[in-house]
Parts: structure tokens; C-alpha cells; sequence
């Protein structure tokens, strides 16, 4: 029963029955809740994700941009690695011949690496589509587990609570597309073991439990990571403010074994984080300019929602890929009246505070309302330079508050169903649904993919590439990444000029950016490829192409057919000073003798 003195950081464990068949039987009813749980949530992942599950081999989820095309790399770039034995923090696949740091990318080595055989077997679609199925499924499971476990919370407000945490519009609008911020599991487990050794004291059986899970975490993805350590280290500054009798046990009882915890964790990463921020083509940070959440953002329906689809609002989104708030009004307004009615619980206090304080610090710099800039200064403000968090995107921050908002809800639901009056229980539920089910997920659209050019599936690349570079006409880069696809349909056998990734600019500031640093020729057939017009080519151009090939190492230029295609051969044959020919669906242009 919730009570105004119930705790989750000193609460005791429940003392064990003494009858055997009782406990047998509470076991039974257990694994029944849990296994109902984790099934449930497996079918509304699968039911998300549909859409690329039933197009292994050509489906696309059409709101991810280019970032598929660039996690499927990131997968089968892994498995290249595990099976040449190569190191997998870098490769020269892409931005021939200066390479790509991995480790400062999103490239889930705690994931990629371990899927590795999925993926030499079935492929970097099949490993993708697995990584946001069990991101889902498993994110909203972990929580559950939490909420039953850590809390005491009755299953089915559990389940609840992690139903929201697991399909929170954050969560769906990540899965078009980012990983990374998808595949969340590690997190409540986390938190979990935190709350039982400052609970009970430390063991080593969970000191290095907790070590090991925050490296792989930190292998998974470290910008989540630091968003859920700050906005779980606010709840526990709340919460022992208003208990600060239970501060000190708790610090006793913690500090020591967090201390190893972190020292194992950052050991076990210490190489490979020395190779993400000193390695080959490092970076300091990643400008990404304003990226708070408009207002409007907090209180509408998601896009990919029923309530998103029934009732749209204003298009304040930063991108699809991006709707980290979109909590829509009904459930900020249940959540307020849960952290009214349940302020006296320690941990409905601190739930509450950290939902508000993340929100706040979700909208940036200056308060937007509709688009509209009120050049009100918020929080964001003074946190914007500070090292490490400066490379966030504060929009992300709004994803902290889900587990904080579900919490809210689970401790408010086992209240209104123990307090044996019928008309709270059906009051509670029907605001319940009113807050929930215009959230509720819609499938992900995906459509079909551009198939690959003759060229590159059938092999006849191989006539043209010696030990040099692909140079595609454009290069590929965030705005179309389709050359990647190439490449890994030709089993990773040649590396490519330029990238989709994030590298080092050619400032003094070692700041980053997205793609390879532009090179005159790529910046030439990128405009070339935006107007449709062919320039007038300079022999200062001519020279400029001449020399670009050679830093790529190119042995062959490829054109696929395309979208102001015959300007942009036009383009390159005055560049090169000879005419492409027409191989297997694309025009080639063979420079292995221009190129020394």
C-alpha cells in the first residue's frame, strides 16, 4: 500500500514467507506477470516496427533521413571488423583515405559487436531492425521490473509505467531512426542497483554488476547516459532533502562501492574513450546550434501517435526523428494531480521536481512559443558551454522526464486502487485513458528502398577499383547516404570518398561536423547537383579535380541516373576532360591513370 512514509531509496525488502507452498505460489504468479509483460511489449515493438519487419531485404523507415542508411554501416562496418580482426574504433570505409573515428560516432559497440553474426548472416537490416525491437520491448520491460521490483508497485501499474518509459513518443519518434537512444534497457537497471546498495549496503556481487553495466552503457551510448545521470542524481538530491535523516546511511552505505563501480566502469572504456577524444580524426565538440523544444512541443500529440493522427497541432518539431517532449496536455495535466495528491511521498516529490526541472532545461536558451521567440532567457542558457553537456542537444532532456512522469503515474495508480472506494479506482482509469491512449504508437512508415546499382551488386566494380577509392557523383553525405547501401551490398571491398558520419572540421578548434571536411570538387558537384546548371569549368577547377582525386586515391568516378544526373555529367566529363561510359545502370568515369 502506498503510504506517506513510503521510501524507494531506504526501503527494505520484503521479509520472505516461511510457508514453502506460499512462496511457490507468489513465484507462479510472478513469472506469469512478468512473462505477460515482456510478451506484451514484444507485440506492440513488432506491431511499431511492422513495417520493416515485413521488408527485410527493401524496407526503409521513411522519417529516418539518411541515419538508417548510416546505422546499417555502422553495423556492417562492426562485423567487417570482427571478421578481418581489424580494430572496430576505426575505418577508412568511409572519408577515404583520412578514416572515421567509430568511437566518436554513435556506433553501439555493446551491440554492433555481439550482433556481429546476425549481421554477416542476414545482413545490417535485419540487425537494425532487431536493435529497435528489442530497444522498445526492452527499455519498457526494464522499467517495469523497476517499478515491481525497486518501488513495490502492484504489476499492473508496473507494467504501465513501463509501457510509457518503453513507447514514450521520445522513444517512437527515436526508433525512425537513432538507436542509440532507443536501446535504453541498461538504464532502470542501473538505477536499480544504485537504489539497492544505498538501500541495503554494498555487495561486491553489485558493485561490479553496476560497473560493468554502466561500460556497457557507455558502449551503447553515452549522450543518454549523461542526460539520465544527471536528471537521476537531481531525483536524489529532491528526494533526501526532504529526508535528510536518510542522507547519511545512505552516503555510507554508497560511496565506496560507487567509487569502484565507477573505476571498474571506467577501466573496462578507458582505451576506448581515449581513442573517442585523442584518437585519429578525434573532435573536441559538435556545434548543433539552438535545439530547444518550442512550448507547444510539451503539450500536443506526437506525429506517429492516435492523438498525433486524430488531432494534429502546430508542426513545432525539430525534425520526425526528434519529437522528444510531445507529452500532450492530458497526461501533463494527470501528472500534476498526481504530484498533488501524493506531494507528502518522498519519491512523487522528487519525481516531480526532476520532470519539471529536465522540461524547463528541454526548451533551450529562450522560451519559443508556436514558433515564436519570446526572447525570455531560460536555464539552458548558463548549461550550454559546460564541458560534455555541450555537445547535447537540450530538445533530449525531455526524454529524462518520461521514467519521472511514470513513476508519478504507477505510485498514484496503486493509491486510487487501495483505497477501496469504487469511485476512485473508475475516476483514476478513466483519466488514465484519457492521458494515455492518444499516445498510444502508430506503426512506422516504411517505404521502399532505392535499389542498388547493377554496378555494385553484380561485382563489375571490381574491374575498376585497383587498391584506390570510390568517388560517387555527389559524394555521399548527410543529405544522401545511398552510397553507403552500395558499398555494403558489395560486401565492404572498397573504401569511398567522403561520409555520412561525424568528424572533425578543418578548424584550429577541433570542432566537428557532420560529413567529411568539403573538399572544391565535392563542394562543385553538390551545387551542381542542387541547381541542375552546368558551370563554366575554370582550369583552376579542372586542376582542383585533378588534385581532389588524388587525395582520395580514386580509381573510378560513378553517376548513377538520377536527379539533375545529366548536368552532373556534363559537369565531370568537362573536369575531366573525357566523356563517361555507361556500365550496368551508371555512367563510369575510369581516372586510374590520372591519378598517380
Amino acid at each position: 500500500m502506498i503510504t506517506t512514509d513510503q521510501t524507494i531509496l531506504e526501503q527494505p525488502g520484503t521479509a520472505p514467507s516461511s510457508k514453502i507452498g506460499s512462496v511457490a505460489a507468489r513465484v507462479r504468479g510472478v513469472n506469469r506477470a512478468d512473462v505477460a509483460a515482456a510478451s506484451a511489449f514484444t507485440v506492440v515493438a513488432l506491431f511499431v516496427l511492422q513495417g520493416q519487419w515485413r521488408n527485410l531485404s527493401n524496407g526503409y523507415l521513411y522519417n529516418s533521413g539518411q541515419d538508417q542508411a548510416m546505422w546499417e554501416w555502422f553495423f556492417a562496418v562492426a562485423a567487417h571488423s570482427v571478421v578481418h580482426l581489424e580494430n572496430p574504433l576505426w575505418s577508412d570505409l568511409q572519408n577515404y583515405p583520412l578514416g572515421v573515428n567509430l568511437m566518436a560516432n554513435t556506433a553501439m559497440f555493446g551491440l554492433s559487436i555481439p550482433l556481429a553474426p546476425v549481421t554477416l548472416l542476414f545482413g545490417p537490416t535485419v540487425t537494425w531492425a532487431i536493435a529497435l525491437t528489442i530497444g522498445l520491448a526492452g527499455t519498457a520491460y526494464a522499467w517495469y521490473w523497476l517499478f515491481s521490483r525497486t518501488v513495490g508497485a502492484s504489476r499492473g501499474a508496473s507494467a504501465l509505467g513501463g509501457a510509457l518509459c518503453g513507447f514514450a513518443p521520445g522513444m517512437i519518434s527515436h526508433a525512425n531512426g537513432h538507436p542509440n537512444f532507443v536501446v535504453l534497457f541498461l538504464l532502470p537497471v542501473i538505477a536499480s542497483l544504485v537504489v539497492s546498495i544505498a538501500r541495503t549496503g554494498p555487495t561486491t556481487k553489485k558493485t561490479i554488476a553496476l560497473g560493468l553495466v554502466v561500460a556497457l552503457q557507455i558502449m551503447l551510448g553515452e549522450e543518454p547516459l549523461l542526460i539520465f545521470a544527471i536528471a537521476f542524481g537531481l531525483f536524489a538530491l529532491v528526494y533526501y532533502a526532504g529526508r535528510p535523516r536518510s542522507f547519511w546511511p545512505a552516503v555510507k552505505n554508497s560511496w565506496k562501492s560507487l567509487s569502484i563501480a565507477a573505476v571498474l566502469a571506467l577501466a573496462l572504456v578507458a582505451f576506448p574513450l581515449y581513442w573517442q577524444f585523442f584518437g585519429p580524426q578525434s573532435y573536441s565538440f559538435l556545434e548543433h546550434g539552438a535545439m530547444g523544444n518550442d512550448a507547444k512541443a510539451l503539450t500536443q500529440f506526437p506525429t506517429q501517435s492516435v492523438g498525433g493522427v486524430t488531432t494534429p497541432g502546430q508542426n513545432v518539431r525539430i525534425n520526425a526523428t526528434e519529437e522528444n517532449a510531445y507529452f500532450g496536455w492530458p497526461l501533463l495535466v494527470l501528472a500534476l494531480v498526481a504530484a498533488v495528491w501524493l506531494w507528502r511521498v518522498a519519491c512523487a516529490r522528487a519525481a516531480a521536481a526532476t520532470a519539471a526541472a529536465v522540461i524547463v532545461v528541454s526548451l533551450g536558451s529562450e522560451l519559443i512559443i508556436g514558433k515564436k521567440n519570446t526572447e525570455i532567457e531560460l536555464p539552458w542558457q548558463w548549461l550550454a558551454d559546460t564541458p560534455l553537456v555541450e555537445s547535447v542537444l537540450e530538445t533530449r532532456f525531455a526524454l529524462a522526464a518520461v521514467p519521472a512522469l511514470a513513476l508519478l503515474l504507477v505510485l498514484a495508480t496503486d493509491a486510487a486502487f487501495k483505497r477501496g472506494l469504487r469511485p476512485i479506482p473508475a475516476a483514476w482509469s478513466i483519466a488514465l485513458a484519457l492521458a494515455l491512449v492518444p499516445l498510444l504508437p502508430t506503426p512506422l512508415q516504411a517505404v521502399e528502398r532505392t535499389a542498388t546499382p547493377q554496378f555494385f551488386a553484380s561485382g563489375d566494380w571490381k574491374n575498376y577499383v585497383d587498391d584506390g577509392s570510390v568517388v560517387t557523383v555527389p559524394l555521399p553525405r548527410p543529405e544522401d547516404a545511398r552510397p553507403l547501401r552500395w558499398q555494403i551490398e558489395a560486401n565492404m571491398s572498397f573504401p569511398l570518398a567522403g561520409g555520412y558520419f561525424v568528424g572533425p572540421s578543418d578548424t584550429e578548434e577541433r570542432t566537428a561536423k557532420y560529413g567529411a571536411v568539403d573538399r572544391p570538387t565535392a563542394l562543385l558537384l553538390g551545387s551542381v547537383r542542387n541547381s541542375g546548371t552546368v558551370p563554366e569549368i575554370t582550369t583552376e577547377q579542372q586542376a582542383d579535380a585533378r588534385a581532389d582525386l588524388q587525395f582520395w586515391s580514386a580509381d573510378v568516378v560513378v553517376l548513377q541516373p538520377g536527379r539533375n544526373s545529366v548536368a552532373l555529367r556534363n559537369t565531370v566529363n568537362a573536369l575531366l576532360g573525357f566523356d563517361a561510359e555507361y556500365h550496368d545502370g551508371v555512367w563510369i568515369w575510369d581516372v586510374r591513370s590520372l591519378v598517380p
